[in-house]
């Protein structure tokens, strides 16, 4: 197939910010910042377009790293292993606007990729984005008719962990428990655009549909409660959520199906004290406010915490009370009920945070167990006599979730597992007396949680 002739392009471009904050936001993540964090920091003030356009590149090109890392080191003498790591993540966001941007020109996505290598590492590096690029964008020309693609491996393992960008060690855990085609679904499912959806506070569902429907706002389907959350309501792809009406005057909240689901499954009782230990960003402290007397949501982090102060403020959630305390040593008197939704690897969010794939160690596992321990067991001693203990994580991982409450309850006779009242949530996400969904089964966030019920007796 003869090659498309050249398109023009500026003599001497000029670096987009866009592509500057991009830059500099994986330079962030590689200092051990979250993506979500360090995009809303850097794109504070930020045109509504710009951000959704940066958006797109960061999320998507996280979510194809690894696909996008074999078909680079194929053409970078001696493999990506050689570079400087900054330079690595320039070449992956313009082999990602390369392939998958319809809209940006190859001129503009190699010429801007070449002058910000240049700006941060210079001629040498920048000699090697255009060569590096050039060659990727004469391959996919060339390879139009089948896409551009590397070679799979013929181990199953390996090829799906490429094909779906995760981690290998992650991939075979995952096989091993699922299958291989049950874990491909999984991958799959990883590897999908999370949606938005938010929760009404202080109005019904059909009054917030009015009201965004009444700003313009794109709803995916206005009429049907949204699967698995009863009253939410999931927005369209891109809505810029703190310039709606609606959220100022703090008619809702954001939060995946999978957490409204594990506060239904707690089933705490109308009018009890509840302290949610763990509760940072906040939104499982705001669900219980709507029955509960009164909701201590506490977390060890006062960063974290500014964002739960600001949405409780947003929402006028005057049941809710705000403080910094470490669950492990917990800074209130005993309550009725309890909810730990405890620090985890987040494993069951990967379509929401696409980092958090490459930022994972196996390590994390025991690290994360061991502090789970420690923090179940400060939560329940802050749990009143015949009160509840609801554990929680947004994990996959049995070590973090069923290894975690077995052992809890063997060390903690005064407390048994108690299955959710009848028609609490639906038997589709139960497993035994336990919540538990999965990506690729549910088509939401990963979930997990038990209850469990202190005795009546007070230890003598």
């Amino acid at each position: 197939m003869p090659h498309s002739p050249p398109q023009p392009r500026p003599a001497t471009p000029s670096i987009t910010p866009t592509r500057i904050l991009a830059a500099d936001v994986l330079a962030d993540l590689r200092g051990g910042a979250l993506l979500d964090h360090a995009f809303e920091r850097r794109t504070a003030g930020l045109e509504a377009r710009d951000r959704r356009w940066l958006h797109e590149l960061l999320w998507e090109m996280l979510r194809r790293r690894g696909w996008l890392d074999a078909l680079l080191t194929e053409r970078v003498r001696g493999g990506l292993a050689r570079l400087d790591a900054d330079v690595t993540d320039l070449l992956r966001l313009g082999a990602y606007q390369l392939l998958y941007m319809g809209s940006v020109p190859a001129y503009a996505a190699i010429g801007q990729t070449v002058e910000l290598a240049k700006r941060r590492h210079g001629l040498g590096a920048s000699k090697l984005a255009n060569a590096v690029l050039r060659r990727i964008d004469r391959d996919r020309q060339d390879a139009a008719d089948t896409g551009l693609a590397p070679m799979l491996p013929d181990d199953p393992i390996d090829a799906l962990a490429l094909r779906h960008s995760h981690p290998r060690w992650l991939v075979a855990r995952w096989a091993e428990r699922f299958g291989l085609v049950e874990t491909a679904r999984l991958l799959a499912a990883n590897d999908a655009e999370a949606p938005v959806v938010v929760r009404p506070f202080g109005v019904t569902r059909d009054e917030l549909v009015a009201a965004l429907a009444g700003a313009g706002v794109g709803l995916a389907d206005p009429g049907r409660d949204v699967t698995w959350a009863r009253d939410s309501v999931q927005l369209a792809s891109g809505t810029q959520l703190t310039a709606l009406g609606a959220f100022r005057q703090g008619q809702f909240f954001v939060q995946d199906p999978a957490s409204t689901l594990v506060v239904q499954y707690a089933a705490v009782p109308e009018g009890a004290d509840v302290a949610d230990v763990c509760t940072a960003p906040g939104g499982k402290a705001l669900e219980l406010s709507r029955t509960a007397r009164a909701v201590y949501a506490s977390d060890v982090s006062t960063s974290r915490l500014r964002r739960v102060v600001a949405n409780v403020e947003r929402l006028h959630a005057d049941r809710v009370h705000v403080l910094a305390a470490d669950a492990r040593n917990p800074a209130v008197r005993p309550v009725d009920a309890v909810l730990v939704d405890a620090p985890c690897t987040g494993t069951g969010t990967f379509r929401r945070h696409p980092d958090a794939r490459w930022r994972l160690k196996i390590s994390d596992l025991a690290v994360m167990a061991s502090l789970q321990r420690a923090v179940l067991r400060g939560a329940a001693s802050i749990v009143r006599p015949g009160g509840l203990l609801v554990y929680s994580t947004c994990s996959l991982e049995p070590e973090e979730n069923d290894a975690q409450v077995d052992a809890f309850l063997a060390e903690h006779p005064e407390f048994t597992p108690e299955p959710p009242p009848d028609g609490a949530v639906p038997a589709a996400v139960l497993d035994g007396d336990r919540l538990r969904v999965l990506p690729h089964r549910h088509g939401v966030d990963g979930a997990f949680a038990a209850r469990l019920r202190r005795s009546d007796e007070v230890a003598a």
